[in-house]
């Protein structure tokens, strides 16, 4: 069994990336992918209802492999209602883009309805040597906001864009995983960040519809039991999203 805990639909082709993420389920025999539909940096009320609703179409489409995120702006007074609503549509998370910083106060309120609905938070986290967003996340604000709100299950993506880095921000907060989600990952750096956290907090993600086959190699690759690439693979998965399964 593999989960794949971050992938998306982009609104400009979304067609596309349904069937690419198909193909990687049937291809590489992936079980689940967890997917949000994202469009521009900094979108409208209309356009975050539009991809959320990708999503939920792409799940009543594929109940049987497509679970969702609901893709909030903290900065829209409404998200608290788009949050409830797609969740009781039967979304199992929150995505965090780049609108605001996570640990932004306006993250408050999603965190603390999250606790309540039993749901992790999955934040694009990344630091850049250049052209980083004014809004981006980088590993210290998932830090500031793991601290704030202990109770919150908090997916960092991309292991923070710099594992060194990245992995030393959470390494000590317990409710903080991350995903090597992205093509930057190499073998090595999930070796440092097993080393550094343990499996127990490591996901699967392959940041479809780029990635798929490498992200399987770099877990395959890496100086892993079986039974610690399993808990890679799905076993934290299904204990992350359990909540809501």
């Amino acid at each position: 069994m593999i989960i794949d805990a971050h992938a998306h639909l982009w609104a400009n082709h979304y067609k596309d990336d349904k069937r690419t993420i198909l193909k990687a389920c049937e291809t590489f025999g992936l079980s689940r992918v967890y997917i949000s539909s994202l469009a521009s940096h900094y979108p409208d009320y209309d356009e975050i209802n539009y991809l959320n609703s990708l999503t939920l179409g792409f799940m009543k489409e594929r109940p049987e492999l497509i679970s969702g995120y609901v893709y909030v702006d903290p900065t829209h007074n409404n998200k608290l209602d788009v949050l409830e609503k797609g969740l009781d549509a039967g979304m199992e998370g929150v995505k965090l883009w780049v609108a605001a910083k996570c640990d932004d106060y306006r993250i408050d309120d999603i965190a603390e309805k999250c606790i309540k609905y039993n749901v992790p938070i999955l934040v694009h986290a990344f630091q850049k040597a250049t052209g980083q967003l004014d809004n981006e996340s980088t590993a210290e604000n998932v830090r500031h906001l793991a601290l704030r709100y202990p109770e919150l299950k908090i997916i960092m993506a991309h292991m923070g864009g710099n594992v060194y880095f990245g992995i030393r921000c959470i390494s000590d907060l317990d409710n903080v995983y991350t995903d090597f989600s992205g093509t930057m990952i190499g073998t090595g750096d999930i070796d440092y960040a097993f080393e550094a956290i343990g499996e127990d907090r490591l996901l699967f993600g392959t940041d479809m519809p780029s990635g798929g086959r490498q992200c399987i190699a770099q877990v395959e690759e890496a100086r892993l039991t079986k039974d610690q690439k399993d808990k890679i693979y799905y076993k934290n998965a299904l204990r992350v999203f359990g909540g809501r399964r």
